[in-house]
């Protein structure tokens, strides 16, 4: 059985390199105090630093420092540095697979998009999905020159009413 590491002392000791390290990142004035320092590790210490960046509330700078066996406290390495969220972070929802939140108006309006264009660059022009909707110049031209067709749409107009 593996035994668990014990937390390295030089490096839990060196909050200022790590605060340092992470001026390579950001302003000293985005770093806050110093939360704590974690064992990930023999001789592999994570300091974690709060976060004053403006929208990052609960989240927390971190550095990761490790050290040869027997090294001084000037022989420290710097592994990594960055933010994380912490426990109380605002974080953005779960992500979701485009195919599972897309709604079926929006892939049949694409695949129309789709299809249009590809008909524009061939020259060919498609017939109007929603022609009974909108009626065209030509059904106005015509509906103009019957006018028995105006009484006959006026009564079933007054049909409907009733």
């Amino acid at each position: 059985m593996a035994r668990k590491p014990i937390l390295d002392a030089t490096l839990a000791k060196a909050i200022e390199p790590a605060r340092s390290a992470l001026l390579e990142i950001t302003d000293a004035s985005m770093i806050g105090e110093h939360v704590d320092a974690v064992n990930d590790g023999e001789r592999l210490v994570t300091h974690r630093f709060a976060s004053l960046l403006p929208g990052y509330e609960g989240w927390c700078w971190f550095a990761t420092l490790t050290r040869v066996p027997r090294g001084q406290a000037k022989d420290l390495t710097v592994c990594e540095v960055g933010i994380l969220p912490g426990d109380d972070a605002l974080l953005a929802p779960a992500w979701v697979p485009w195919a599972e939140r897309v709604r079926p108006e929006e892939i049949d309006a694409e695949r129309r998009v789709a299809e249009e264009a590809a008909a524009a660059a061939a020259g060919i022009e498609l017939p109007v999905e929603n022609a009974a909707q909108e009626p065209s110049a030509t059904d106005a031209a015509d509906a103009e020159a019957d006018p028995e067709s105006e009484v006959e749409a006026e009564g079933a107009e007054d049909s409907d009413k009733q």
